[in-house]
């Protein structure tokens, strides 16, 4: 377990609110100066950091994220390319993942931004 410090959790928090919103079949990007390594790392880790965001709250709670309905695979490099993993199937999965939403994904595990964009004007981290 992770002790995350306040303006941390705020950070994360932030990014995986935002990450909640992009509806189906629309991607964004996580390249924003200044953040985007920290939003790069929200995604990578999630798993620890979704578990020190969701202590003291019951999962019936509305403060509750639940992690297994995270669209992660909505956040893209701001190219619009799928990011390279450690792992090297994450990729595949997340185009796969995209995919199924109906949004085309090339050979080169890139996304159009123009078609499937989506990028509101009122976030800010």
């Amino acid at each position: 377990m992770v002790n995350l410090t306040d303006e941390s959790r705020a950070f994360h928090y932030g990014v995986y609110s935002i990450v909640f919103q992009i509806p189906p079949a629309k991607v964004t990007t996580y390249d924003k100066p200044g953040n985007s390594r920290q939003v790069g790392t929200s995604l990578k880790h999630c798993n620890v950091i979704f578990q020190d965001l969701n202590r003291g709250f019951d999962p019936s709670e509305e403060e509750y994220l639940d992690i297994n309905s995270l669209p992660w695979w909505r956040v893209l490099s701001s190219s619009g390319k799928i990011s390279p993993r450690e792992d090297s199937q994450g990729q595949f999965v997340q185009a796969d993942k995209l995919r199924e939403e109906n949004v085309v994904v090339s050979p080169a595990h890139k996304v159009d931004l123009e078609e499937y964009g989506w990028f509101p004007e009122d976030v800010n981290l």
